[in-house]
């Protein structure tokens, strides 16, 4: 009976987290502000340089790297996409959201790469994080925006932070899937030259798993574009405001033209960057073409050793002449 009751025991998680919550606002407090002033900053500069050029030139340019990349046939969507986007005017709420999409992409990369990295050449800290991966791409994307609120109150920076913790598992899985598919045969080659452990990761291992990463790195702007809306929430400029605004008030008509928008950006994303993923696959370097590359400096200094010995065995005069 006694056991019976313990297990039908209230067991206080709110209160904990709350607990928490309260001493990191009361101890972690500057670091907070540095994160919210330096994020702050970061992102009005991307606005202003995303805001500099005209609607017509920045759709020029940026049909000019879809062309150069994927073709005519995107390049034309590009341009008449960008130029829809101007023409509905939502150009400077765009841009807003492409600077929230952008950097928090990034800082979801420069964390998850790094992680997934580690975590494929550590079985414990693969096992160790894990379980943090699932329980933050599980876990509903509302929840993060109440301590994302509590730590930073309103506005974009909440809203970048909610997005990287969304956005980033994706980057982790993808680089340790990527780095332990390597042919071990590749790998072992390596270790015979003499290669060391730094050098085989970034003249094998990672050029072999850059489409892999990349489908990461594709996944995170995905993840990060589908938080734009629920950003808008908590105050994120952007289209996201547009879309909340438009189902708050029920106007439909303003909630497709922004929810468009969101969509063109989006598809012009994913095609540049799943772009990067598929030039390796198509053009991928055999091995002993990969291997002569990794190490040539090292042959280059063998053959030069061995042309010395034998010059100098070639000069030696015989002892009984």
């Amino acid at each position: 009976m006694t056991s019976l009751v313990v297990v039908l025991a209230h067991i206080p998680i709110a209160d904990w987290v709350e607990d928490a919550v309260d001493w990191l606002q009361d101890n972690l407090n500057w670091l907070f502000t540095w994160i919210n002033d330096s994020l702050t900053w970061l992102n009005e500069r991307l606005v202003d340089l995303l805001g500099w050029p005209t609607p017509i030139v920045f759709a020029i340019i940026l049909a000019v790297i879809a062309w150069r990349i994927r073709g005519w046939m995107m390049a034309l969507f590009t341009f008449l996409g960008l130029l829809l986007i101007d023409n509905l005017e939502l150009w400077d709420h765009a841009m807003e959201t492409l600077s929230l999409v952008l950097i928090s992409a990034l800082i979801a990369v420069l964390i998850g790469v790094p992680s997934g990295i580690m975590a494929a050449r550590s079985r414990l800290f693969s096992a160790i994080i894990r379980p943090q991966l699932d329980f933050m791409q599980t876990m509903p994307a509302f929840v993060y925006l109440i301590p994302a609120v509590s730590f930073f109150r309103l506005g974009v920076v909440p809203g970048m932070v909610a997005t990287v913790v969304f956005a980033m598992p994706p980057a982790v899985r993808l680089t340790e899937l990527g780095i332990r598919q390597v042919d071990e045969e590749v790998v072992e080659a390596g270790q015979a030259f003499g290669a060391s452990p730094r050098r085989i990761l970034f003249k094998i291992q990672l050029p072999l798993a850059r489409p892999t990463i990349m489908a990461g790195v594709n996944q995170v702007i995905m993840l990060a574009l589908s938080m734009v809306v629920i950003a808008g929430m908590i105050g994120a400029p952007g289209l996201g405001t547009d879309v909340y605004s438009a189902v708050t008030r029920v106007r439909i008509g303003v909630g497709f033209e922004a929810g468009l928008a969101v969509v063109i950006i989006a598809v012009i994303l994913d095609r540049l960057t799943s772009a990067f993923g598929s030039d390796s696959q198509t053009s991928k370097p055999s091995l002993g073409a990969r291997l002569a590359q990794l190490f040539s400096k090292e042959t280059t200094a063998q053959a030069e050793a061995t042309r010395d010995a034998e010059s100098d065995s070639s000069q030696t005069v015989p002892a009984g002449q």
